[in-house]
């Protein structure tokens, strides 16, 4: 395992999903030699910006990395919700497609919550449906969510045991933070304190954290004051900084000063490279597992 020049333990979030990706690879090369159907990953993206086609980007390429099919379906940034839906409804009866997924952020005047809902779950693998996310609580397995699936899986490659551990998630979103800290609770036994950026005395409850994750979009939030020794640090925030250095004019930064922190963590995800790679190959073998079961 490679360690960072303080003596923490760099997890690399890439390197697992390229390990990840390469299994997906075998189980559809298997599949492919029984002459058995190809798992079929639909993605929509609404608009043009800019770093929502950048992800798209890397889904489709990812998607041929592993030999998936996939239909790329875009729409203008006027399309009305409707019309929206109807599209989703058709990919849902579709018996061909196993995977759907629609690229956030959209437009201001469609409800994400109700366009994310009409995705089929069983089709969800981006796990954001209420089915999905209630069946984390009520421990019925459905499709988990793919960022919060990729700090579990990491967490487990890396042999890093949450059992009566203490997690702290700072973060609550419905996609990251309130999926995984319920991930942490029942999946990984752990005892679980949630905060967000509003948190009165956040570092009381950081520097107290076994496993410290956090996931809110804020530069330089969590300094090495605010980290126990030797805790192990997961940083999920991504944020885009403008950076004149660098050939393409800007940075990609977490929510944890890397350098200092990692004097005092035992394991600590870089930014990038981290968790981010995770999200892609979780969604990925969300689809394969989807076309496994329907199939």
């Amino acid at each position: 395992m490679e360690k960072t020049k303080f003596g923490a333990i760099k997890i690399d979030g890439k390197k697992v999903a390229n390990d990840i990706k390469q299994e997906i690879a075998e189980r559809v090369e298997v599949l492919r030699s029984e002459n058995k159907k190809l798992p079929h990953l639909a993605i929509i993206m609404v608009g043009d910006d800019g770093a929502s086609q950048t992800y798209v980007d890397n889904k489709v390429r990812a998607s041929k990395s592993v030999g998936f099919h996939y239909t790329l379906l875009r729409f203008a940034e006027t399309i009305s919700e409707e019309k929206l839906l109807k599209h989703i409804d058709q990919i849902n009866q579709d018996d061909d497609v196993d995977g759907l997924i629609v690229q956030l952020p959209l437009p201001e005047h469609i409800n994400v919550v109700r366009v994310t809902d009409m995705i089929m779950p069983e089709k969800d693998v981006d796990g954001f449906t209420n089915q999905n996310f209630g069946s984390i609580v009520s421990k019925e397995q459905g499709v988990l969510p793919a960022t919060p699936y990729g700090v579990m899986e990491l967490l487990r490659r890396y042999e890093i045991d949450t059992t009566g551990k203490h997690c702290v998630m700072v973060g609550n979103s419905r996609i990251v933070g309130a999926p995984l800290s319920m991930m942490l609770s029942t999946e990984g036994k752990a005892t679980v304190t949630v905060c967000h950026i509003h948190t009165k005395g956040l570092a009381s409850f950081t520097s107290s954290a076994d496993i410290l994750l956090v996931a809110v979009g804020k530069p330089g939030l969590i300094t090495a004051d605010m980290v126990k020794e030797d805790a192990v640090v997961i940083d999920i925030g991504t944020t885009k900084i403008d950076d004149a250095s660098r050939a393409r004019g800007f940075r990609i930064v977490g929510d944890v000063v890397f350098d200092e922190v990692a004097a005092k963590a035992s394991y600590i995800t870089p930014v990038p490279g981290g968790v981010g790679p995770m999200t892609i190959a979780s969604l990925l073998y969300n689809t394969l597992q989807a076309a496994e079961a329907r199939h």
